[in-house]
C-alpha cells in the first residue's frame, strides 16, 4: 500500500519511512550506512539527477550531495522530503525540472541566488521558519500553490521568466517581493498575508492577479509595472492598501478595505464597482488616467482627483454625497443639431457636463449596462454636486437634476418646468433670460415704432390757410 500511497517504491528499512528506495539497496539515502552512502556519492557528478522523495534530508546528507555535484543538480525530486535542519541551497544550479511538492522544512530554507533552468514546483510545502528565494532565477514555470510560510518570506529581486503561481498560499510573517520580475502571468489568487507584504518596484509582464487575497496588515503595490492587468477583485485589506499602477487596467471590483486606501493611476484605468471602503480613500490620476465604474460603491470618504469620469457609471452608489471630485473630467452633451422621431423633432443641446449614466439613458453611448431611471439620475446629480470643487460643474449637475425632474414630473408640472427651462434654464442660464429680455424689449420697441408710424399716417391733413388778397394800385 505504501507504493500506491506515494507513487514510488519506499524504503525497506522501516514501515514508517516513505523515502525513495535506491537500487540495489532497497533503502533511502538516509538509511544507508557510511560505505553505501559513500558509494552513491562517488557516483554523482555535476548535472546528476537526484531522487530524495519522502527522505529525511539532514544537513550532512544535503552537504555531501551538493559537494559531490559541485552545486549543479539535474532533475531533482524532493517530494514529501523532510528537512529537520537548515536547508541551504544558496547558489545551486538546477539544470532540470525540480519538485518539492508536500515537503517539510522545519528550519531555515534558503535558496539565495539559486537558478532553476526548468520548471519548479513547491506545491503545499510547509516552511516552519524563514524562507528565502531572494535573487533566484526560474526559467520555466514556477508553482507555489498552497505553501505555508511560518515566518518571513523573501522573494526580493527574484526573476520568473514564465508564469508563476502562488494560489491560496499563506504567509504568516513578513513577505517581500521588492524588485521581483515576473515576465509571464503571476497569480496570487486566494493568498493570505498575515503581516506586511511589499511589492515595491516589482514588474509583471502580463497579469498580476490578487483575486480574493487577504491582507491582514499593510500591503504596498507602489510602484509596480504591469503589462496587462492588475486585479484585486474580491480582495480584502484590513490595515491599508497602497497601489500605484501605470498604463494598465486595475480591477478593484468588490474590493474591501477596512483601513486607508491610496490608488495612484499613471495612464491607467480602474474599476471600483461594488467596492466597500471603510477608511479614507483616494484615487488620483495622471495623464490619461480614468475610472470606468463606481456602480454599487460603498465608501465612507472617497476623493477622486485628476481622473477622467467620462465613461464612469454611478448607478447604485451608496452615499454619493461623500464623494469629493477634484479636477475630474466628465462626459458632455452632444454637439450640433439632432433630429428625432418625437417631439420636438429638432434638438440643439446646450454645452454642459453630464454623467455617463445619463448618456446611457438617452442612448448616446450605446452602453449595455442598465441605466438608472430619470428619478435616480436626479438624485445622483443633486447629491454628487455637493462634492464637486468646480462651480461650473456643480451648476451643470444642478441643471441635470432639474432636467431629470422635468422628465419625470406630471404633465401640469412638466409644462411649468418646461417654461422655466425655456425662459432661464432653471435659473442657471441667465444669458437665456437676458436674451428673452432683449427680444421682448426689441419687439416692444418695434411695436411702438410701427404703432407711431401707423398713427401718423392715419392723422387728417391740416387745412391750408387762405392766401391774402392782392393789393390793386390805382394808376
Amino acid at each position: 500500500m505504501r507504493t500506491l500511497d506515494v507513487g514510488w517504491v519506499t524504503c525497506a528499512a522501516s514501515p514508517e519511512c516513505a523515502g525513495s528506495a535506491w537500487r540495489p539497496y532497497g533503502r533511502c539515502l538516509a538509511h544507508l550506512d557510511h560505505s553505501e552512502l559513500d558509494e552513491v556519492v562517488r557516483g554523482l557528478s555535476p548535472g546528476s539527477a537526484i531522487d530524495l522523495r519522502g527522505t529525511t534530508v539532514g544537513r550532512h546528507l544535503l552537504a555531501r550531495i551538493l559537494s559531490a555535484t559541485h552545486g549543479r543538480l539535474g532533475r531533482a525530486r524532493f517530494d514529501r522530503a523532510v528537512f529537520p535542519e537548515e536547508a541551504r541551497f544558496g547558489g545551486v544550479v538546477f539544470g532540470g525540472d525540480v519538485s518539492f511538492d508536500h515537503a517539510r522544512f522545519h528550519r531555515l530554507a534558503s535558496f539565495l541566488d539559486a537558478s532553476f533552468a526548468g520548471n519548479v514546483s513547491f506545491r503545499e510545502v510547509r516552511f516552519s521558519r524563514e524562507l528565502s528565494l531572494h535573487g533566484v532565477t526560474v526559467i520555466g514555470h514556477a508553482a507555489f500553490d498552497r505553501i505555508s510560510a511560518g515566518r518571513d518570506a523573501l522573494f526580493g529581486a527574484a526573476r520568473f521568466e514564465r508564469a508563476a503561481s502562488f494560489e491560496s498560499a499563506e504567509f504568516h510573517g513578513f513577505a517581500t517581493f521588492d524588485g521581483a520580475r515576473f515576465t509571464g502571468d503571476a497569480t496570487f489568487r486566494g493568498c493570505r498575508f498575515g503581516r506586511t507584504v511589499s511589492f515595491r518596484k516589482a514588474g509583471f509582464g502580463g497579469l498580476a492577479g490578487f483575486e480574493a487575497a487577504r491582507f491582514w496588515a499593510g500591503c504596498s503595490l507602489a510602484p509596480i509595472a504591469v503589462g496587462r492587468r492588475l486585479s484585486l477583485a474580491g480582495a480584502w485589506a484590513g490595515d491599508g492598501l497602497d497601489v500605484t499602477a501605470r498604463d494598465c487596467a486595475v480591477d478593484l471590483r468588490r474590493l474591501r478595505v477596512a483601513g486607508r486606501l491610496a490608488v495612484r493611476l499613471d495612464g491607467a484605468e480602474a474599476d471600483l464597482e461594488g467596492a466597500t471602503l471603510r477608511g479614507p480613500a483616494t484615487v488620483s490620476g495622471r495623464g490619461a488616467a480614468r475610472v470606468t465604474s463606481l456602480r454599487g460603491l460603498d465608501s465612507e470618504a472617497l476623493e477622486l482627483d485628476g481622473v477622467d469620469l467620462s465613461v464612469c457609471g454611478f448607478a447604485g452608489i451608496r452615499h454619493p454625497e461623500r464623494l469629493r471630485l477634484t479636477r475630474c473630467a466628465f462626459a458632455t452633451t452632444p454637439r450640433g443639431v439632432r433630429f428625432a422621431l418625437r417631439w420636438p423633432p429638432m434638438r440643439w443641446w446646450t454645452r454642459r457636463r453630464t454623467l455617463a449614466d445619463e448618456h446611457a439613458w438617452r442612448g448616446w453611448s450605446g452602453s449595455e449596462a442598465d441605466p438608472p431611471t430619470p428619478y435616480r439620475l436626479a438624485v445622483l446629480y443633486s447629491r454628487l454636486g455637493t462634492g464637486v470643487d468646480d462651480k461650473a460643474t456643480a451648476a451643470d449637475f444642478a441643471f441635470g437634476a432639474m432636467e431629470m425632474r422635468r422628465v419625470t414630473s406630471r404633465p401640469s408640472g412638466r409644462w411649468l418646468l418646461s417654461l422655466y427651462w425655456i425662459l432661464c434654464g432653471y435659473g442657471l442660464r441667465m444669458g437665456r433670460a437676458l436674451g428673452w429680455s432683449v427680444l421682448v424689449a426689441a419687439i416692444t420697441a418695434g411695436s411702438l415704432l410701427v404703432s407711431s408710424a401707423s398713427h401718423a399716417a392715419r392723422r387728417p391733413a391740416a387745412p391750408r390757410p387762405p392766401s391774402p388778397p392782392s393789393a390793386h394800385l390805382s394808376p
